[in-house]
Formats: structure tokens, sequence, C-alpha cells
């Protein structure tokens, strides 16, 4: 969607996946296939580019060190790692003054019984790498399954694990802001997120919540992206507690699912507004155009219809806009693509969105 974006704006882009047909590689100008640790890829890839960003923060660190060596990348790769490691993260948040979860780092399955007693049960237990849609996590509700928690997780002394308190909260939220060259920033409307299985499912602007929540949420938004300097974009996820408190989840430097409304939500996208902000051109007016829904479409639509969803009947409701991104095979639990509806009101908007998908769903 980037590269779909900059097309449109008249540059040419290039990928580089370990897939041969990949959803990036349908639409760059050239696409290298290579793992994300391939440094001679990593070279490669620069040679071709003029400036570099990252789909994701899985990706290798030291590869992006290298790129950054040769070309300008957004973010940075000092973003990159407090993103990809949640116990740098959580610390770098603390140290901003800014709200997390209770947590403590564990090494031992002692340390994890220990730290589970002393914030109390139910906690979350998290890998400190390699975690998104509800992977790498483990809800304990009981202080004695702790020590099988952190061994179920992979966790030792060279692989911390994240023992955090949980968070009765009341709703979901995340911000995306935008950082230019010269420090000026724009954040997208608030969206408010609704989870399934760890999984985003959906997304409602604006998000149903307090002024006062949303200016907080914003606040921590551009706090977080002055205080890593981020240039690009970065995504912030939070919990809003039922006493009003907004405690930040976790951060994605990259465009992000709940900020895919903004395709036609926005007056500028996410994709297109990190566009801009690569190439140095000023950055696009981010107001709502109208209320908005984004749900997301998992390969569990495709296991249902045998893999033929009724796209006719999700594009014959109004104002109902389908992407769908391109990947080679479905699976339960995969984001193969996303639905967006745009209303006069969030709840006009959200039975549309959920009646498009529930009859794409039908065999």
């Amino acid at each position: 969607m980037l590269a779909m974006s900059a097309r449109t704006m008249g540059y040419r882009s290039v990928s580089l996946d370990p897939g041969v047909d990949c959803p990036g590689s349908q639409v760059t100008d050239h696409h290298i296939v290579a793992a994300y640790d391939d440094l001679g890829a990593a070279r490669e890839l620069a040679d071709r580019s003029d400036v570099v960003t990252y789909e994701f923060e899985n990706v290798d660190a030291t590869a992006i060190e290298v790129i950054s060596e040769l070309k300008p990348v957004y973010p940075s790769p000092s973003v990159l790692r407090v993103c990809q490691d949640r116990e740098i993260e959580k610390i770098s948040l603390r140290e901003m003054g800014i709200g997390v979860p209770e947590f403590r780092v564990v090494k031992s399955e002692g340390e994890a019984v220990e730290a589970v007693r002393e914030i109390g049960v139910p906690v979350v237990m998290k890998t400190t790498r390699w975690g998104y849609d509800g992977k790498g996590q483990s809800v304990v509700r009981d202080a004695g399954d702790a020590g099988s928690a952190f061994e179920g997780l992979g966790g030792s002394e060279g692989a911390p694990v994240i023992v955090e308190g949980f968070v009765d909260f009341e709703m979901e939220v995340s911000v995306v802001c935008a950082r230019s060259l010269d420090g000026e920033m724009r954040t997208f409307p608030v969206s408010e997120n609704v989870h399934v299985g760890g999984i985003l499912d959906t997304s409602i602007v604006p998000a149903r919540c307090s002024d006062a929540v949303k200016d907080e949420a914003v606040r921590i938004a551009m706090r977080i992206a002055e205080g890593l300097d981020v240039i690009g974009l970065i995504a912030v996820e939070m919990f809003v507690t039922r006493a009003g408190e907004v405690l930040v989840n976790e951060l994605a430097p990259r465009p992000h699912n709940s900020g895919h409304y903004t395709i036609e939500g926005c007056e500028t996208s996410q994709f297109e507004q990190l566009a801009r902000i690569m190439v140095g051109m000023p950055m696009g007016d981010v107001g709502l155009r109208s209320p908005t829904v984004m749900v997301n479409l998992l390969g569990d639509v495709w296991e249902s219809t045998d893999g033929a969803p009724d796209w006719s009947a999700v594009l014959g409701m109004p104002r109902t806009h389908l992407h769908l991104y391109g990947k080679s095979g479905y699976r339960i639990g995969r984001k193969m693509g996303h639905i967006t509806v745009t209303g006069e009101t969030v709840e006009g908007a959200l039975v549309v969105a959920i009646a498009a998908r529930e009859a794409a769903s039908r065999a």
C-alpha cells in the first residue's frame, strides 16, 4: 500500500522479501527475493534505492543498520531496536514519563513465579521479541502456572520474558503519529480498536471516548515520536482504563493495521504521509472525512467459503471499500485484507462493515 501511494506521486519502488510472490512483489518495480538477514541483499536494496523504510518491526536490525550506512532509513535503526524488544521499549517509555502497565523482566522460572506473586494475578507473560497479533503471549491466572508459562514461551537467561499486570481496560485505542525531517508532527484521528484472539478485528473512528482521553492519547503519541526522534510514522497502541487513565501497550514504527482506515477516511492516508516524509515533501492534511470503520479479513473468511468469499455481496453495500493484499495462501488467523466503510455515524458504518464481512463469509 506504501508502494501504491508512492506510485501515484510519481515514485518508483523496490522491495525485499523472502517470498517470490509476496504482496510487495506485485506492486513494486523491482523485487529482491532474499531473507531479511541477507546483508548482501540489504546492500543491493540500498544500491537500488534513494531512501528506505521497513514494513514491520520483526526484520533484522543489523541489515537495517547496514542499509542506513549507505542510504537514509526512516524510522532509524535506533527506533527499530527500541520497538522490536519489549523490555527496551517499556524501559524507554518509563524513562519518558509515560505510563505503562506494571511489569517485571524475568529470566528464570523462579523469577517468573516471584514476579507473578508481586504483581498479582491475572498477568500477561510475553516474550521480549518476535511477538505480534497475540503471538508470544500467555495469560496466567494462577501463580502456580507461572513457571510452565515461562517455559512455554521459551524463556531463559538469554531470552527474558515480560510479566505484565493484566489491565482491566474500558477500551483499546491507537494513534498513528507522523513526524517529518524538520520535526513537524501530525497525528491521525484516534482509533478505537477491538481485538479478537489477540488480533485486531475492528477499528472505529472517531473513537467513542471522551475528548480528554483523545487529547491524552495524542499527547502521548507525540511525546513518544519526539522522544525517540522518529522520522516517519509511529503507531502507539494504548489501553484506556475504567478510571480514564491511558497506558501504552506497544509501539510499531510503521504504517499500522489500525491506521488502514485512513485510506478512505482521511484527507491523506498513513501510506501517502510516509511517502511524503521519505521524499522530503510537505505532510498532508490528516483530517477525518467522515466517520469510518475498518474490519479485518482473516483467512477464516476463505476457510468458511472453501476459498471463494462473496466479494460481490461486499461491494454491493453502500460506501464499502474492499482491500485484498494478494497473499498467496490463506489460513486461520492470517490477515488477508480489510473492508472499510464510511458513513454519517460510526454506529451506521459499524453495522454495514460487520454485515459486509458476514456476507463475504457465507458459502
